[in-house]
């Protein structure tokens, strides 16, 4: 009879777990997906207005710095009330701005919908708590693959979305394709009843450590400092690509389509990059792993803007950029785990998160700024190249090893 328990029990865990990778996955997958494609909007949204680039770059840059800023907030009160609950809000709050968006018919509307509301709606719903969950319903030894799994599935939201909001506007237009995806954001709080239960019994580790404590031993940590640090680069490079890549090759003299088609290739291969990525972040150092990434993101972005641009080598940049996308994050999330624990996940995570939207805020923003005042984005996409290559220097010396209060007594 014990052993039938034994075995009912393990297979009961296993459903569990599978349930909340599963729930957890779709939500990053719903989550990611709009947001990865606004890029899209930004020449018929301007056309239609009578706007600038610089207009709707502002309020996507906006967008980025509330969602990083919203990220330790929502990440503290998931780390008390639990992420499903956080999520339902912020799902609701991502539909809101997104149907607003299509009724913006000024700069300050804009800001408020594109950039506040969806901001927040980010912060509350997105990848960084689907990994703050993961990190405290999964077991330890699953965890660096669980974070490359929701990273993953964020990435294929990005495949996903890209070329469907591309036909959303082309046959629909570009205000019912943000209707649509607002409709599609209200799937969410339903998966997230799929977090609110521990996987399988797995939870976190039991810690009296003080909220206010775990933040004055993270500040005080050299390591993680320079991990917040060097994530700003991160957002820096990849929102910028995200918002200015389909303007760029239209500038270029290629087909609109192509920049849809271009966001969806570097989706489809960020699943490969994320996933690798969470799989060799438990096998080899994931501080490794961060600076080849910076490094292999300022020669791919090289190598592209030297060569004469031509659908091959939109196609091949797309897939090159896309493995090195957001495979930083389970890497980087993994480092916050292993130093810290899980406990305090959501808001350590977010706080580092937070430094990657400030990198946001800038790439997207100064990417506008910088092509309404050279009238090309040439001089910032050497910038981009600078800037990975600091960000390899910066991850060099970070150390993966458990804070003292973790480590076991000798």
């Amino acid at each position: 009879m014990s052993r039938f328990s034994a075995q009912s029990e393990a297979k009961s865990g296993w459903v569990g777990l599978a349930v909340v990778i599963v729930c957890g996955g779709l939500i990053s997958m719903l989550a990611f997906g709009p947001r990865s494609a606004m890029g899209l909007f930004l020449a018929p949204l301007s056309e239609t207005r009578g706007w600038s680039r610089e207009v709707f770059a502002l309020a996507l840059a906006v967008q980025n710095m509330v969602w990083g800023l919203g990220q330790p907030l929502f990440g503290a009160i998931a780390d008390r009330w639990g992420e499903a609950r956080v999520m339902v809000a912020g799902a609701l709050l991502y539909a809101a701005g997104l149907a607003l968006t299509a009724h913006a018919e000024t700069p300050l509307m804009l800001n408020l919908a594109a950039g506040v509301l969806i901001g927040l709606g980010i912060s509350g719903s997105a990848f960084a708590l689907v990994i703050s969950a993961f990190g405290k319903l999964v077991p330890a030894e699953s965890r660096s693959w669980a974070f490359g799994i929701g990273m993953a599935a964020g990435s294929a939201g990005q495949f996903v979305f890209a070329p469907l909001g591309q036909a959303f506007i082309a046959f629909y237009g570009w205000q019912q394709a943000l209707y649509a995806f607002s409709v599609i954001m209200l799937v969410v709080p339903f998966l997230a009843i799929g977090l609110r239960a521990p996987a399988g019994g797995h939870k976190a580790e039991v810690s009296e450590q003080t909220f206010k404590a775990a933040l004055s031993e993270a500040f005080g940590h050299r390591s993680y400092v320079l991990l917040t640090i060097g994530f700003l680069v991160c957002g820096f490079q990849v929102a910028f690509i995200t918002v200015h890549l389909p303007a760029y090759l239209n500038d270029m003299g290629l087909d609109p389509s192509w920049g849809g088609w271009s966001l969806a290739v570097v989706g489809l291969f960020n699943v490969i990059g994320a996933y690798s990525a969470g799989v060799m972040g438990g096998r080899i150092n994931k501080r490794s792993i961060l600076c080849w990434i910076y490094v292999l993101r300022a020669l791919a972005i090289a190598a592209f803007i030297l060569i004469p641009v031509s659908p091959a080598s939109v196609l091949v940049f797309s897939a090159v950029i896309g493995v090195l996308w957001l495979s930083t994050v389970p890497p980087t999330s993994g480092l916050v785990a292993t130093m810290f624990g899980p406990k305090y996940m959501g808001t350590l995570f977010g706080i580092v998160f937070l430094s990657h939207q400030v990198g946001s805020f800038l790439g997207i923003w100064l990417g506008g700024v910088f092509y309404e005042v050279y009238g090309s984005y040439d001089v910032f996409w050497w910038l981009a190249i600078v800037a990975g290559l600091a960000a390899a220097l910066v991850h060099y010396p970070i150390r993966e090893v458990p804070v003292a209060r973790l480590q076991p007594a000798e």
